[in-house]
């Protein structure tokens, strides 16, 4: 809903030039389009990667290869280039598969640390230049002081739903139809409107 959201906003000339959301919004496309689409910097959580290495914490996760897009390879840690570079579409979205070797200068002696799979051969899977960049910046710029004060602003935003929830049970409409859902909505933020005026 993220998109619909900027383009309403844009039509009655609205748009911030920050959005805060919850991580369970973003992708990495959807930073890049929010910004190059309507001037607005997404700001959230973005999701972990999710690869073995990076969950154990140990190896080399998708960080640690060097990735060219002019060239059209990857690097890694030990110095070897991929040997294929596969531009694929996976579930409506332009990515990259890019996959090395198995027997390329021998047998590598840190394998065990680069894949899992049977096959010994180390796949990396990547998006397009600009939103792999907006990707690692983004994951690189949630542990900052910076980001985590301007993003604590988002908690009042998570107060207030969990107290529409609890004293309206906003998350369940009593009626069929949008009119009939926004006027319920209407009248549950009057409500919570007249509780915090009463507290």
């Amino acid at each position: 809903m993220t998109e619909p959201i900027h383009t309403h906003l844009g039509q009655r000339g609205l748009l911030p030039d920050e959005h805060l959301v919850d991580s369970g919004y973003p992708s990495a496309e959807l930073l890049v389009s929010s910004q190059t689409d309507y001037g607005i910097t997404l700001l959230t959580p973005i999701l972990a990667d999710t690869s073995p290495q990076a969950r154990a914490g140990a190896g080399f996760d998708r960080t640690a290869f060097a990735i060219d897009f002019d060239a059209q390879h990857a690097t890694c840690p030990r110095g070897r280039t991929s040997s294929s570079w596969n531009p694929v579409t996976q579930r409506g979205t332009p990515t990259i598969v890019i996959t090395f070797s198995k027997t390329d200068r021998g047998p590598c002696p840190v394998r065990r640390l680069c894949t899992t799979s049977a096959s010994q051969r180390r796949q990396l899977t990547v998006h397009t230049q600009q939103v792999h960049q907006a990707q690692l910046t983004a994951r690189a710029t949630m542990d900052t002081k910076d980001f985590q004060a301007r993003y604590a602003l988002r908690a009042g935003i998570e107060g207030t739903i969990r107290q529409g929830v609890a004293s309206t049970g906003m998350r369940h409409a009593r009626y069929r139809g949008l009119d009939k859902t926004r006027l319920e909505h209407t009248y549950a933020a009057t409500a919570l409107n007249l509780i915090r005026l009463h507290a």
